[in-house]
């Protein structure tokens, strides 16, 4: 899913990377697990 990081309410920070997220639970989820949503 892409977001708009203008409009995105939620984001966390991560190897130097800026990612966004349109809800809280997708926020919390990538957090626990980023490496899993991050393989090519």
């Amino acid at each position: 899913m892409e977001v708009d990081e203008k409009t995105a309410k939620f984001k966390t920070q991560y190897k130097g990377n800026t990612y966004y997220f349109c809800a809280p639970g997708c926020k919390v989820t990538f957090e626990k697990s980023p490496e899993k949503f991050l393989k090519d």
